[in-house]
């Protein structure tokens, strides 16, 4: 059979890529592109970063750099990774290795020649070929095959991968979800369940990152279905997991030509109030960002459905339009099938078509009607600020200062003032 050869490649001939080949080759040493850009470059996908296997030493690929003024940087020698930079651009550049013990995502490795082999250590088929400086495709483990059937497979015994490490279950998942077609494949499903039990050893920032890669991912719809048949879910998030609001929040998102926001999209797997939004920012270590943005999308979005437009620009008003958004579009996909999705594109466009405009009552204008500074000129400044809205936010002068008028009236009779 003549050799395969990686079409459509221009960064693997010219430029900084085809440098550090040419700088690891020769000499009795080889070098080629591993793992994921070969992956990405035959599925006709853009590739990010390039990762490079060398038969070299990591003391002869240091030596090698500084001879030809790259920097290199010793980010994972223990494990024979070396990153060099060239033009900008970051390669890791790791010797050929296997592993001789394992203890979770730590590994003992001793390095070694044999390409076989350190195919043989990678997780997935489709992550297992490599292509030379020539463009010529290696193929050890049967990735060829399996990325033109779109499918994802442990490279060997999945339940042994799985052991090396439970991370593996996550990634199995994802990168079907963003790589594979039809439904995962059935030795790889049935090796997750039977691992589940190691989840809960992961730490929760790799589970956030794996997580957040899955919830956008193209076919992240059935992948979050099968784990959820699996349960694979409930070691995750320590709850329940809502996957018909999760494929109705995807749909939301393309009806409104939206990108898929990974937060928003666990929001609608995950949340249904806030307690939920809080126990799975804490089991996950969230930003504070994404926390924050989880626990407002569960403060009571069921108050959303159904609004006339005044009461959305009330809301669009306290929320902020991301915040408003993404909370009507929980309450979008929470409301169940068969819903008219028309008068919720209505509600959740409302931001690209009207801008609230700004509170014209400042704490001058109470002071002047003979409210002192401190605590209660605040609390006066959000009756106004209510009544404001209520009025929908007129803002000719002499309704301003009626809003006014009638905040310091209220107030006044309310504290007995």
């Amino acid at each position: 059979m003549s050799a395969r050869v990686l079409p459509d490649a221009p960064w693997l001939r010219s430029g900084p890529t085809a440098r550090v080949l040419e700088l690891l080759n020769g000499g009795g040493e080889e070098a080629r592109v591993v793992g994921g850009a070969v992956r990405n470059a035959l599925l006709r996908i853009p590739v990010a970063d390039i990762d490079i296997a060398t038969t070299a030493l990591p003391a002869e690929v240091i030596r090698r750099a500084k001879a030809a003024g790259i920097k290199s940087v010793p980010t994972g020698i223990d494990h024979g990774t070396v990153t060099l930079v060239v033009d900008g651009h970051p390669f890791e550049v790791t010797t050929l290795r296997e592993d001789t013990e394992t203890f979770g995502r730590k590994a003992v490795v001793a390095f070694g020649r044999d390409w076989v082999r350190d195919a043989e250590r990678r997780d997935f088929t489709i992550n297992g070929l490599s292509v030379d400086a020539a463009g010529i495709l290696h193929d050890h483990v049967g990735g060829w095959d399996d990325i033109s059937a779109r499918r994802v497979r442990f490279i060997g015994d999945p339940d042994a991968r799985i052991a090396e490490d439970y991370l593996r279950i996550l990634r199995f998942f994802r990168i079907h979800a963003a790589y594979g077609a039809g439904e995962p494949d059935r030795a790889g499903t049935l090796a997750c369940i039977g691992g589940r039990a190691g989840l809960v050893t992961l730490s929760a920032e790799r589970v956030r990152m794996e997580m957040l890669k899955l919830m956008v991912a193209g076919g992240a719809a059935v992948a979050v279905q099968a784990m959820a048949d699996g349960g694979l879910l409930l070691p995750i998030f320590g709850g329940v997991a809502y996957t018909g609001p999760f494929t109705a929040m995807i749909a939301a998102e393309r009806q409104l030509g939206l990108a898929p926001d990974p937060v928003r999209r666990l929001g609608a797997l995950a949340v249904a109030v806030t307690e939920d939004a809080r126990r799975i920012a804490q089991r996950m270590r969230l930003t504070n960002a994404e926390a924050k943005a989880l626990d407002s999308m569960g403060h009571r979005w069921w108050r959303l459905g159904g609004m006339d437009e005044a009461v959305a620009r009330r809301r669009l008003y306290r929320l902020g339009a991301d915040r408003y958004r993404d909370r009507l579009m929980l309450a979008w996909a929470r409301a169940g099938r068969g819903v008219d999705p028309a008068p919720w594109r209505e509600l959740a466009t409302l931001p690209a078509r009207w801008s609230a405009p700004k509170f014209p009552l400042k704490a001058a204008d109470f002071i002047a009607r003979g409210i002192a500074q401190g605590p209660l000129l605040g609390q006066v400044l959000a009756l106004a600020e209510d009544g404001w809205l209520a009025a929908n936010f007129p803002l000719e002068p002499s309704a301003v200062q009626a809003v006014a008028d009638q905040a310091v009236a209220r107030f006044t009779r309310d504290n007995r003032l």
